[in-house]
């Protein structure tokens, strides 16, 4: 049974630690401007020491993993917020104290990227629940119409309802020539869509994130999906994946890995978010989610608003959760807490 931590309210303390990539000097500004968010909304903030940059990581793998598991089983610390993602996460796996983080109560963890590749292990180990889809760099944006700022899903209990907006946008706004910014930038139309086509209606339990960095984790003790899968064999899982940067080639390769370690066995459905990454010279990224999932006897919804891409539909991993497609028009009901 999932562990949804206590919902957030004002007054709660919110810590940022930086457990893969740290903070420049040059997008300091987006960092502070995010913070100042927080404390508009009236959340107490507390930086911790990782967060540099001299290197691809904020700090060295055991002062992250110390910090963060300092900050995630601290009773006065409510949610933790990454100010992004970055690289290589994956080093603290075996570094964190899990025997201090089960005996903890759940703390909300919330990113996305990168920091997929903790948020799943603490969802399949410890049964927390895990929030993705925004992080800290994020949090000074409004949500589009149709969606919900983390923090809105963050303080809510019950049914939660958000529907596509129907607009992204490409590239990403100036975090530097205007670190302030509060609005995305959405001025594409873009559309859900079902793999064969046609509409689509599937439930079950959400797990899921960055397709490059949970795929490394396939066959580790961090992410035994098709274990958990058995679990929730009665609902089935909603396995949500999104491409970063990886060209479709890459990306069919990863979907295919995964599919023969067993992440589908108990699917109900799966959802593939919309992606900037390239098509390779003979392959789409469309194509090379057919090419992988296509045998798949469940739903596969394409290019939902999850992913590396404007705007961010936040999800949270271990949550029941209802998904309908119909003309282009998607809406996810999330159960929480």
């Amino acid at each position: 049974m999932t562990r949804f931590p206590r919902p957030l309210a004002p007054g709660d303390r919110i810590a940022v630690t930086s457990p893969s990539s740290g903070v420049g000097e040059r997008l300091r500004p987006r960092i502070e401007a995010s913070i100042a968010a927080l404390r508009d909304r009236g959340y107490e903030v507390v930086v911790g020491e990782c967060m540099g940059n001299e290197r691809v990581v904020s700090a060295p793998k055991e002062q992250r993993a110390a910090e963060l598991v300092s900050m995630l089983t601290d009773p006065e610390v409510a949610a933790v917020v990454p100010p992004w993602g970055g690289e290589l996460a994956i080093d603290l796996l075996d570094q964190l104290d899990w025997a201090a983080l089960a005996a903890a109560e759940p703390t909300w963890f919330v990113g996305w990227s990168d920091c997929s590749s903790l948020m799943v292990p603490l969802t399949l180990r410890l049964g927390w629940a895990s929030l993705h889809g925004w992080n800290l760099a994020d949090t000074a944006y409004a949500a589009p119409d149709g969606l919900l700022h983390w923090l809105d899903l963050a303080t809510a209990t019950g049914e939660v309802t958000q529907t596509s907006p129907g607009v992204t946008r490409d590239g990403w706004d100036d975090y530097v020539g205007d670190p302030g910014v509060g609005s995305m930038s959405l001025d594409r139309a873009t559309a859900w869509s079902v793999l064969g086509g046609g509409d689509a209606e599937v439930s079950g339990v959400l797990v899921g994130g960055c397709l490059e960095c949970l795929s490394p984790l396939s066959g580790t003790p961090y992410a035994d999906v098709p274990a958990y899968g058995r679990e929730h064999a009665d609902e089935g899982l909603l396995v949500y994946l999104e491409v970063a940067e990886h060209a479709a080639y890459d990306a069919a390769r990863q979907l295919h890995g995964l599919r023969l370690a067993g992440w589908f066995d108990d699917a109900s459905g799966v959802l593939i978010g919309r992606t900037s990454a390239p098509d390779a010279e003979k392959m789409s990224q469309h194509e090379a989610v057919a090419d992988a999932l296509g045998v798949l006897d469940v739903p596969v919804v394409l290019d939902a608003d999850v992913g590396h891409t404007q705007p961010f539909l936040p999800l949270v991993n271990g949550a029941s959760a209802r998904v309908t497609v119909t003309d282009g028009v998607g809406v996810v009901v999330q159960s929480i807490g």
